[in-house]
């Protein structure tokens, strides 16, 4: 017989961390599903516990991967090395999934989808089985995050019910080790443009005590995706800076400000000129994260690629240059008044702090124009 023949078709990973108390039941509804919807399978149990959650893999004579190391990351990462079959089918081992779903998430990858995730919240979530918090707030909040950042229509972005196709697995490069691997796995398939499809399913209260720390999970899903979106990362604030920093200078270069009653003069003229250059650093390094992925990771952006046909080297060090220059110029015509002055006092704050302004920014188009030339050096 072939090699490959006697390989099986799905390969169903259970990730597990102390789960003696539904472990077995898990093991006992997917063989029941397996043997009844007739599926070519084997059962990997991804194990890092204390208690006796290997022992009953074992007795069920399930594949056990023993690796004993934190992270619900890791847990997949290490079943993944191990496992043969065409399709992955991943869910947790605390009774809180339907293993009768398998089969329906096998026919989707085989009618065409590369990925397929659960939607527990478009489907019936049993009394108990998910706190309010995470239902109303927590999940939402995130899952609309991943909707702005990455533009997809995904509801349920944090749902453990998952299944995909081993060969495009294989090109997400997959690295995160802990609870974000779940947000991870979604936006690199955006980023390689899979073919998502999502399911509603039940959601049941979970047997055990549940590993998830809301608050650190939830900021390190946060923290992934906007690792992986530099739009919002760094040019939305960016851009805010650099607007208040902008308008407000010129402002008080007309005349002093009122505000709510407030005369400002001269010296928030400073804060003005902080805001500006700082904003306009925070934008250029959006163009830098963008600029890499475009030339390193095989993502595509209209607007960056037409920018940097037309911002090329010489032309944004020729626009640092006349920056710099024309702020060395006003400087200089401080300095002529202060000199005509006999080095005496002078009211050239606004002036002053301009020439300033106008100079570092010249000197950060300079060399930001060579950093945006070696980023896109192809390998």
């Amino acid at each position: 017989m072939d090699i490959l023949d006697s390989e099986p078709e799905i390969s169903i990973i259970l990730p597990c961390r102390n789960e003696e108390e539904a472990l077995g039941e898990c093991l006992t509804n997917i063989k029941k599903t397996v043997k009844e919807n007739n599926l070519d399978a084997e059962i990997i149990v991804s194990d890092s516990s204390t208690d006796s959650s290997p022992e009953i893999a074992k007795s069920q004579g399930v594949i056990l991967v023993k690796h004993d190391l934190d992270g619900y990351g890791n847990a997949y990462l290490e079943a993944f090395k191990h496992a043969k079959g065409r399709f992955i089918f991943m869910a947790d081992a605390d009774c809180t999934y339907d293993f009768n779903e398998i089969s329906r998430f096998i026919t989707c990858l085989k009618e065409g989808s590369d990925f397929v995730v659960g939607d527990r919240l478009g489907g019936n979530i049993e009394k108990g089985a998910m706190s309010l918090s995470h239902r109303y707030l927590g999940n939402p909040i995130l899952s609309s995050t991943l909707r702005l950042f990455f533009k997809t229509k995904i509801h349920d972005a944090h749902c453990g019910m998952r299944a995909v196709r081993k060969d495009v697995l294989d090109k997400l490069n997959l690295q995160a080790k802990g609870m974000e691997f779940a947000s991870e796995m979604i936006v690199k398939a955006l980023k390689n443009n899979l073919r998502i499809k999502e399911v509603p399913i039940c959601y049941y209260a979970r047997k055990g005590k549940s590993k998830m720390k809301s608050f650190r999970d939830a900021w390190r899903h946060f923290r992934f995706m906007l690792l992986f979106s530099p739009f919002w990362l760094f040019f939305v604030p960016g851009f805010f800076l650099f607007l208040i920093g902008l308008i407000s200078m010129v402002w008080l270069l007309i005349r002093p400000a009122t505000v709510f009653g407030f005369t400002f003069y001269n010296y928030p003229i400073f804060i003005s000129s902080l805001l500006l250059i700082i904003g306009y650093q925070i934008i250029i390094f959006a163009f830098f994260a963008k600029s890499y992925a475009i030339v390193h990771l095989g993502e595509r952006s209209h607007f960056v690629e037409t920018l940097n046909r037309h911002i090329t080297l010489e032309r944004g060090g020729l626009i640092g240059i006349i920056l710099t220059v024309c702020g060395l110029c006003i400087f200089g015509i401080v300095l002529s008044k202060w000199i005509n002055g006999n080095f005496g006092f002078i009211d050239e704050i606004k002036n002053a702090v301009s020439a300033l302004t106008l100079a570092v920014m010249g000197v950060q188009t300079i060399f930001s124009s060579f950093m945006l030339s070696i980023i896109g050096i192809k390998k």
